[in-house]
């Protein structure tokens, strides 16, 4: 094994050190640098299509990147992502893809996808969470029940700590 001196070191130090503040190849996605906005009506069909539509909702992804991280405002403030949508829906394969994709991730859309540690964890530390609502005025018991067998224990933690209700009204 070859030693280093000092010079050699601290170079080889840096250099390592810069790699860990570049991001990693699967998060090297290239976002879209347009600073024009996305059409009104784009965004409207993504979120719409993310709520089932795979296919549909993943190729308006690879056309516009930042799709992933639009919102649509349905009217009083209840906006709504892709990645939301296809939450408070309990479809896992477009929420995960979204993931993959580096979605912004939220409370609601890892209850429905049992994430119990990560969830668990957030409410410890921010217990009025428990009674928050997303998007459509879903609360955390309504994405776990949409998790199904995967999102059960989170469902049932939900009701021990007191939350009856599936959606709340947004005001």
């Amino acid at each position: 094994m070859k030693k280093l001196n000092r010079k050699q070191f601290l170079t080889a130090s840096s250099l390592g050190i810069g790699s860990l503040l570049l991001p990693p190849k699967s998060f090297g996605r290239s976002l879209q640098q347009d600073t024009q906005p996305i059409k009104p009506e784009i965004v409207k069909e993504f979120v719409g299509a993310s709520h089932g539509k795979f296919d549909r909702s993943k190729e308006l992804m690879e056309e516009y990147p930042n799709l992933l991280f639009s919102a649509w405002d349905w009217g009083n403030g209840d906006f709504e992502t892709g990645f939301e949508a296809a939450g408070h829906v309990g479809n896992k394969k477009i929420a995960n893809y979204m993931i993959e994709k580096g979605a912004r991730l939220n409370i609601f859309v890892m209850s429905m996808l049992g994430k119990t540690n990560i969830i668990k964890s957030v409410l410890e530390e921010y217990p009025h969470l428990l009674n928050s609502a997303g998007a459509h005025g879903f609360t955390l018991l309504h994405h776990a029940k949409k998790g199904g067998d995967d999102a059960l224990e989170l469902y049932e933690y939900f009701q021990k700590k007191g939350l009856k209700e599936m959606k709340l009204s947004i005001k």
